[in-house]
This record gives structure tokens, C-alpha cells and sequence, in this order.
């Protein structure tokens, strides 16, 4: 089917241009002024942006924790997506001990299959034995070239600092990047217990139990131990000044080193804390939510390419999952959604505020993503050649933020009450309109992106 845009603006991260775009078979085929042929559909474009469709390189979708799966599955989850235009995700692959990479890989190619956008994975290994390194060459033969670790969590899933540095050592040795999650584990567990043991049990101890130091010297060890081996890296999820500032000497040095930050660590702060378990559950995330002071620090390193990227870490929960963590605050199931929200809030509180250009928001939310996991150009960019998954964004729409209007899969919502201004008016994602005058249009099945 061919589709004609004409009248638009696009919006690349290097560019800006008036044009007609048109599109065949799933791909950009041109894009020049004045293309003038009869296509199968045809939207007038006149007065709105038009973006590559979003990239969002960090969610957990259909997660499995000890309060049950995260309430969005693959389906629900991405036509949340969708509807705030984002294309692609990345999500993970968290094998059970004793489990390989490979078979863990495909059992959740298996879970993916209902999604709705295309889809990656990064895989974690959570354990070190001596098939370990070739496990990791596998999965880079299968296509995946990002390996996500936990410092924290060590009870579970998270790595002593040995076998930390044997497996950066293997993704190096494979030709691949290494994704953390940068929290001093053992630290945190001491402070969790020791506030539950002293009768501290509320939810706002959570946040107390998980200082600015945790992060910050997490990620100070994190970047000396990959400058040993050479080793790309990619912080997910920043969310305090002083790991910045680790982050940014860092790139001064030029190691390799890409920092994502979240929506929810630039708008919201530590205030969400205060009250009653209602009202504070649904901020219960790690890391937590920081001070106006961490927001101003990420919302300049945005702005002078210290933080590279922003995805969202979507991993909500409904109330009732929430509520069993009521008398202990260590049994809080962490995550929030946000998977819908991301441009919104970016273009509003970022492009309408003029902390970011417009080019800068889609480098953020598209670009850079495709290029450092290696799906650049087919996603990222509004080219001829390129995949067509394009966003066509009325930047005059306003709306409310509410769970009575979201599309995830929660009675929760982090971001309830906050106004936002511009949209996604169409999604086309492969060729195909999915979603058309920001109403659900159409379902289209979609794929695993080898990278």
C-alpha cells in the first residue's frame, strides 16, 4: 500500500525540511517538495511536524516479580505505545539460574509475539560459569548486541563484582555493549534491612534506603571497570548530579560511555514521598525519584549530549500489586508506566520550555537509540530507504495526563493531572496507518529486529 504525506515539516535530528514523503512497501521511497502521483492513501500534513517514529531502548514488559507480571503485556503495552508514537522497543531477556542465554532468548521471542510495534531485546546474564563467554558470542550471532547487568538486586539477578568484570570482559571480546543498572546492591540491602528491622516500614523508606550515593559510586566503579577492558557502556536509567558528573569526565577522557535518563527523573522529585501509601505507591520505582536540584543537573545534560538517550524503564503495576508491600516497604513491586507519555512530556516540558530543540528531542527519542544498538538507518530517521515508521505530531493538541483516559494497563499513573501540549495525530508504523487523528486505528503485528 502506498501512503502520501504532503505539506509536512520533518524533523530529523540534523535537519528540518518542508516536503512530501511517500511511501511503498513498508519503506521511504522519496522524499522531495511537490511529489505529485496518486498513492493508495493520502494525508495532508499541512501545519503539523512529522517525526521518525520513537525508539524506546528500556521497558519490561509482562515482567516476572514476586507481587506477579507487570500489568502491561506485550500487546497492551505496546499499543500504549503507539498511541504516544513510539515504533520500536527494547525489553530484556533475564534468564533463571542455570538457564542459558539462548534458550531464555527464545522463550521470550515467544512472549513478544503479540507486540505490536517491532521489538529487541538486551540480555542479562546473571550468573558467570565457564560457557558464559560463549553464550554471549551466541547472542550476538542471533542479532543482539546489548547485555544489560544489575549491580543491584544481588540476591537475584545482580553480579558480585568478579563475575561483573569477566562478563564485560566477554561482551567486549564479543563486539558488544554493555547496559547497567548502577546501584551499590549490597549497600542498599543493608539500608533496606536496617530500616524495616527498626521499625521503619512505610513506603517512603524506599526512597531513604536508596541515597544519591548509591547511584553516583555504582557508576563511578561501573565506568573504571569498563575503561579496563575497553568496553562500550550504557548507564540506563540516571537520575542523580553527582553520576553526572562521573558520566561527563568520563567522556571528556573519551571512553565510550552513553548515559539514558527517564521522563519521570526530569519532571517529578522526592516530594512524591510524602503521604500516605496511596498516594506514594505509585512512585515507587528504582532508582528512585531525586530533588528539583537532580532534575535541573539531567534536563543541562540533556541539553549538552551527556545524557545520550531517554527511554522510560516502562514496568507499571496496579494498586492491588502494589498494596502487598503495604507494611513492608521492601515488597513494593518498583516500577511505573510511561511508555505512552515520553514525547508528550519531552516536546511540552523540554521543546516548549526551550531546554532542547526539536532536533535535539528527536536525537533523544529516535536517533540515538537506533544508532547505538545498531538499527540505524532503517529506524531513526525520516530518509528515503528508511523503514516508514513516522509520527505525524500536531503540536497544537492539548490534553490532561489521567489514568481515565491512558491506554496502559494500570489504575496508576505517575504522571496523573499533568497537561501537555502536542500529540501524535498519525502513526504510521510499517507502511501501514495505525493510528489516525490520535485514535486507534488498526492492528499490525510486529517483529524482532536483528541489530
Amino acid at each position: 500500500m502506498s501512503i502520501l504525506i504532503k505539506n509536512g515539516t520533518i524533523v530529523n535530528s540534523d535537519t528540518t525540511i518542508k516536503a512530501d514523503i511517500l511511501i511503498d512497501a513498508g519503506k521511504i521511497i522519496n522524499i522531495e517538495q511537490n511529489i505529485n502521483i496518486i498513492a493508495d492513501e493520502e494525508i495532508d500534513a499541512t501545519g503539523f511536524f512529522i517525526f521518525p517514529g520513537a525508539i524506546d531502548p528500556h521497558v519490561h514488559l509482562n515482567l516476572p516479580t514476586p507481587a506477579g507480571y507487570s500489568s502491561d503485556d506485550f500487546q497492551s503495552g505496546t499499543k500504549a505505545a503507539l498511541m504516544g508514537g513510539t515504533t520500536t522497543i527494547i525489553d530484556f531477556v533475564t534468564p533463571k539460574k542455570g538457564e542459558t542465554l539462548i534458550n531464555a532468548l527464545n522463550k521470550r521471542k515467544k512472549e513478544a509475539k503479540n507486540s505490536l510495534i517491532d521489538y529487541s531485546f538486551h540480555v542479562s546474564p546473571v550468573e558467570w560459569h565457564k560457557n558464559t563467554a560463549k553464550e554471549i558470542e551466541e547472542i550476538v550471532k542471533e542479532g543482539i548486541n546489548s547485555f544489560k547487568v544489575y549491580m543491584a538486586y544481588k540476591n537475584s539477578i545482580g553480579l558480585n563484582d568478579s563475575d561483573l568484570q569477566k562478563v564485560i570482559k566477554a561482551v567486549k571480546n564479543a563486539g558488544g555493549i554493555l547496559t547497567v543498572h548502577a546501584e551499590m546492591g549490597d549497600e542498599i540491602d543493608e539500608l533496606r534491612n536496617k530500616y524495616y528491622d527498626n521499625g521503619n516500614i512505610s513506603a517512603n523508606y524506599h526512597y531513604l534506603s536508596r541515597p544519591n550515593k548509591t547511584e553516583a559510586d555504582a557508576v563511578k566503579k561501573i565506568i573504571k571497570f569498563a575503561k579496563k577492558e575497553d568496553c562500550p557502556l550504557y548507564i540506563v536509567h540516571v537520575s542523580t548530579k553527582e553520576a553526572i558528573n562521573h558520566i561527563k569526565n568520563a567522556q571528556n577522557k573519551k571512553q565510550k560511555i552513553f548515559a539514558e535518563t527517564c521522563p519521570h527523573y526530569l519532571l517529578l522529585d522526592n516530594s512524591k514521598y510524602e503521604g500516605d501509601f496511596k498516594n506514594v505507591a505509585a512512585y515507587i520505582l528504582s532508582p528512585p525519584l531525586r530533588t528539583k536540584e537532580d532534575n535541573k543537573i539531567l534536563w543541562q545534560s540533556v541539553g549538552n549530549k551527556v545524557i545520550t538517550t531517554i527511554g522510560t524503564d516502562h514496568c507499571p503495576f496496579t494498586y492491588e500489586q502494589k498494596i502487598e508491600g503495604k507494611h513492608d516497604f521492601r515488597k513494593i513491586p518498583n516500577g511505573a508506566g510511561g511508555i505512552e507519555h515520553r514525547l508528550e512530556l519531552l516536546y511540552t516540558y523540554g521543546v516548549l520550555e526551550n531546554k532542547i530543540s526539536i532536533n535535539k528531542f528527536v536525537e533523544i527519542v529516535a536517533t540515538n537509540s537506533a544508532k547505538i544498538f545498531g538499527l540505524y538507518p532503517q529506524k531513526g530517521e525520516v530518509a528515503i530507504g528508511s523503514d516508514a515508521d513516522i509520527v505525524i505530531w500536531n503540536h497544537q493538541k492539548e490534553k490532561h495526563i489521567s489514568v481515565k483516559n491512558h491506554y496502559q494497563n494500570t489504575d496508576l499513573n505517575i504522571f496523573e493531572g499533568i497537561k501537555t501540549k502536542g500529540t501524535a495525530e498519525y502513526v504510521i508504523f510499517n507502511g501501514k496507518i495505525v493510528v489516525e487523528n490520535s485514535k486507534y486505528k488498526k492492528i499490525v503485528k510486529g517483529s524482532f529486529l536483528r541489530r
